[in-house]
């Protein structure tokens, strides 16, 4: 028992001293890194552009712009530089002037440093000394939305009203030599099956590859649509001959037809007669011809699929 309890003493102390020892270690490790970071450094490094105030009738095409600067700074300085990319602000409204279609800003290291930086930082070099920037005049153009888009419906389920995009158009705004060329934009592949209940659907714009210098007004789109039972109804339709010869006489048959269609339950019985209109063309036949075909001139917005069923009508001429 004795020496159980000296064995778990000794344990404990030689547990302390590597305690120790670490906590020690991890002290000289921090004081190495403050006296690392407070010491100066020489370094160059790549510089984003941060464009401001650009004027709103341009587009500045060429983003990909930066500023290589040559800095000596303590190690805390250069540890900010490294976590993010550094920045560089162009105010357009003051920094830049225009100079054969482009933008150029063209500034010291004395106003840069002034400007910019503070007094820890000392600016060694600039490279290049002049930056351009290209720039285009805005177009606006309101293009519309194509849909590409397939609904299947559930049986007996159809649209009571057209499938439709939300907005219906996008406003593209960027240089006139892009924006021009574009006359409408498609909306990505979608496939509703088994559809029941009204459409709201949210889809991706397909927008042009290389769009870094175009804005839009939308990305995306809602597509829209009314969706409802529909059923089959069948009436029939009187039969009217349109542009007989004046010196002959006509007998046809039959003087109705059945004209199938496809509607809303909700409009089922508010749809008549009185909606279609079935018309013979007696210009269209021929010599050797005695039947007249039948077509549907005129049928109701709310329905669907509307179809004739007889394809012939008989006739002879009286005189």
């Amino acid at each position: 028992m004795i020496k159980k309890i000296k064995s778990e003493i000794l344990t404990s102390i030689k547990n302390k001293r590597i305690n120790v020892f670490f906590l020690f270690l991890l002290f000289a490790f921090i004081i190495l890194l403050f006296t690392k970071l407070s010491k100066e450094y020489t370094n160059t490094l790549a510089f984003d552009i941060e464009k401001l105030n650009v004027p709103q009738e341009n587009i500045i095409l060429n983003d990909s712009v930066k500023l290589n600067i040559t800095l000596k700074t303590h190690g805390f300085k250069w540890l900010k530089y490294y976590v993010s990319t550094p920045k560089i602000k162009i105010d357009f409204s003051k920094d830049v002037y225009k100079k054969d279609a482009v933008f150029v800003w063209n500034k010291s290291k004395a106003y840069l440093g002034n400007t910019q930086f503070d007094k820890q930082v000392e600016l060694l070099n600039l490279s290049p000394d002049t930056l351009t920037f290209r720039y285009g005049v805005h177009l606006v153009k309101k293009v519309p939305v194509k849909l590409n888009t397939t609904v299947n419906f559930n049986p007996g389920y159809d649209m009571s009203s057209a499938l439709v995009s939300v907005p219906d158009s996008v406003n593209i705004i960027g240089p006139n030599i892009l924006v021009s060329k574009i006359n409408f934009i498609e909306t990505e592949s979608v496939v509703l099956n088994d559809v029941r209940a009204d459409v709201s659907e949210t889809i991706n714009l397909k927008l042009p590859e290389d769009n870094s210098d175009l804005k839009f007004s939308n990305r995306k789109v809602v597509l829209k649509a009314k969706v409802e039972k529909f059923t089959e109804g069948t009436l029939k339709i009187p039969v009217s001959i349109v542009n007989p010869p004046k010196d002959i006489k006509l007998k046809y048959f039959p003087k109705e037809v059945s004209v199938s269609y496809y509607v809303s339950l909700s409009d089922f019985k508010s749809i008549t007669k009185k909606d279609f209109k079935v018309i013979c063309d007696y210009t269209k036949t021929n010599e050797d011809q005695s039947f007249l075909v039948p077509e549907l001139v005129k049928v109701p917005e709310d329905v669907k699929n509307a179809k004739i069923s007889q394809q012939r009508i008989e006739f002879i001429i009286t005189k």
